[in-house]
């Protein structure tokens, strides 16, 4: 779990996948807010497509690369809850906080993804490490 926090933590901006309601991919730029008791979580609004989305399949994967050609993917059922802690988590971020203010705003949405896996690879030759989160 780790070193998955760190990799996702060092490299900001993730490209998160979502079979759209039309049934074609979409990658769109996210942000990963951080751990809460073994659950990875993010945030997004109610009226944006891919929280749209992700209620009618809430299967993603997430993937980003980093300055030194290491990369991973992440993958997940995206799970909505009501969880006010995850909340003034994601509104640690400035970005965040400047476009939901509060955690009470009701379009705010945070997820975490059940049944997560990992896979964090490289061009050295050595076998990618897998974590199930």
């Amino acid at each position: 779990m780790n070193e998955v926090v760190t990799f996702l933590k060092e490299n900001p901006v993730q490209y998160l996948a979502t079979v759209g309601r039309d049934g074609k991919a979409k990658c769109r730029p996210f942000m990963f807010a951080g751990e809460i008791e073994g659950k990875l979580w993010f945030c997004t609004n109610s009226t944006k497509d891919v929280y749209k989305d992700m209620q009618a399949n809430p299967y993603v994967q997430l993937s980003v690369s980093s300055p030194s050609y290491a990369w991973i993917r992440l993958s997940g059922k995206a799970v909505f809850e009501n969880n006010m802690a995850a909340k003034e988590m994601c509104l640690e971020n400035p970005i965040v906080k400047s476009q939901y203010g509060e955690a009470t705003n009701p379009i705010l949405k945070v997820f975490y993804l059940e049944e997560a896996y990992a896979v964090i690879a490289d061009f050295s030759g050595n076998p990618p490490q897998e974590y199930r989160l």
